[in-house]
């Protein structure tokens, strides 16, 4: 082997390994990944301007200093939303007094149908305090937009029902989203959700 052949052998190990450790550096150097910010909890809920079972004009700031447990459903729900806004009632009840502090709000997702008037005579047949909220058809889209809460209206022959998500959200005193609970969780599993967050 020659002089010239050992030193071309000899830099080309350099220049490799000087291009090992400069890639080296540019991993160990990287900055973290945004991957992590994506864990984020997603923003759930937020202001809203609304009008209550009782025709009175409510925001959320009327329901500061309360938890919230809230529902987006309608009065002419034939099955998912009674069936839901029963067990919101049970799990309260088994929450017994402590859930005096907490409001179940029903929000329609069919204010076309849903008066406050037809609310009042639905909430009356859940917890004594379930309060019924409707609004304008934008006023709803914005709650729904805020609550990330799909709904569509479903045509029938001469009427209509509504495709809609089914979770019941658990709002803080602070009106900010605390957890959630998907249609099929049971009441007691639902009071004990509650129950952490009292």
């Amino acid at each position: 082997m020659t002089i010239r052949s050992i030193i071309a052998a000899v830099a080309g190990v350099i220049l490799i390994a000087a291009i090992a450790l400069g890639a080296r550096s540019l991993i160990v150097a990287a900055p973290e990944s945004p991957v992590a910010s994506s864990r984020a909890m997603p923003t759930i809920g937020g202001p809203f301007s609304l009008t209550d079972h009782d025709g009175r004009a409510v925001t959320d700031a009327d329901f500061h200093g309360r938890y919230m447990l809230v529902y987006f459903g309608y009065t002419y729900c034939p099955d998912v939303c009674p069936t839901s806004l029963q067990v919101m009632t049970d799990a309260l009840d088994l929450l017994g007094a402590k859930a005096d502090a907490v409001t179940p709000v029903l929000i329609t997702i069919d204010p076309e149908r849903d008066t406050a008037e037809l609310l009042r005579d639905y909430v009356a047949n859940f917890h004594p305090r379930t309060v019924g909220l409707t609004g304008t058809p934008e006023q709803i889209a914005a709650v729904a937009k805020a609550y990330r809460v799909y709904y569509a209206k479903a045509e029938q022959e001469g009427t209509y029902l509504m495709d809609h998500s089914s979770i019941v959200y658990l709002m803080g005193k602070d009106g900010k989203f605390l957890t959630h609970f998907s249609h099929n969780t049971p009441a007691d599993k639902m009071a004990e959700g509650i129950r952490r967050h009292l």
